[in-house]
């Protein structure tokens, strides 16, 4: 526990230090402004070089204040709500202040999808492997206890999936086929209503894990995705099973309360 303690201490005191430079808030300024940004478009009207912009960019991602994705050629950057959820979990809600408007505006844009790129791009960092994290999102007991939905597949190539209630009735909520499986590092599939039209609304969902050291990072990007509304909602849904998840893996226990259940607002 005091290891992890380390880690989590290690990870504020890169927040905070990316923070206090006044070039890496423009920085993330600009992204909450347009998100998913180019390095060329944030370098224009700063009087500095690509090379300079590049290394606050990346200490910026070092603090997982920023997620970087990558688009044929383009490295497109968007803002990441993970490290602002942290300090606002240890730093402001034990002083029982009420939830910022600034901080959900932060979150809400860090998630706001482009046409032409990602619809949701959401990353953690877990004190696991990825062996582990694979298990737990392809196991369908695991995925049972943190997510509320037992997820059933071979998860080979061309398979089918289904996302299923565990209240007995074994009712898939979501159905769709496995895209890409290479365990333990990525996963992709398809999400579709199994009550909808074939071939209509159906989105994918990727899931990278990398490892580093004696962390692992997730990536899950959720594109193509039918409209505004549909997007709010797996917004709010990934964050709840993320967050959960990341306690699952890293305490063996999933949060008191299924924070799906919160009530919004």
């Amino acid at each position: 526990m005091l290891a992890y303690c380390e880690v989590v201490d290690d990870r504020m005191n890169a927040v905070f230090k990316a923070l206090a430079d006044p070039t890496r808030r423009l920085l993330l300024d600009r992204l909450f402004v347009v998100n998913g940004q180019s390095l060329g478009e944030l370098c224009d009207s700063l009087d500095m070089s690509r090379q300079a912009v590049t290394q606050h960019l990346d200490a910026l991602e070092d603090a997982n204040l920023i997620s970087t994705v990558r688009q044929g050629r383009s490295k497109l950057h968007y803002l990441n709500p993970v490290a602002l959820e942290e300090i606002r979990e240890r730093w402001i809600n034990k002083f029982e202040v009420p939830r910022l408007n600034a901080l959900s505006a932060v979150k809400r844009l860090a998630e706001e999808a482009m046409a032409d790129k990602p619809s949701f791009v959401y990353v953690t960092y877990i004190a696991s492997t990825p062996e582990n994290v694979w298990k737990a999102l392809t196991d369908a007991q695991a995925t049972a206890e943190y997510w509320g939905h037992s997820n059933v597949s071979d998860w080979q190539p061309g398979s089918t999936w289904e996302h299923r209630r565990i209240d007995g009735s074994n009712i898939a909520d979501v159905v769709g086929t496995v895209v890409e499986s290479n365990p333990p590092s990525r996963l992709v599939t398809t999400w579709a209503d199994p009550n909808g039209e074939p071939g209509v609304d159906i989105s994918r969902v990727s899931f990278d894990i990398e490892a580093f050291d004696a962390i692992v990072r997730l990536t899950v990007k959720h594109t193509d995705l039918a409209d505004e509304s549909a997007r709010m909602e797996v917004a709010g849904g990934w964050s709840a099973v993320l967050s959960n998840l990341k306690s699952y893996l890293e305490t063996g226990n999933t949060l008191p309360v299924a924070p799906w259940e919160m009530p919004v607002g």
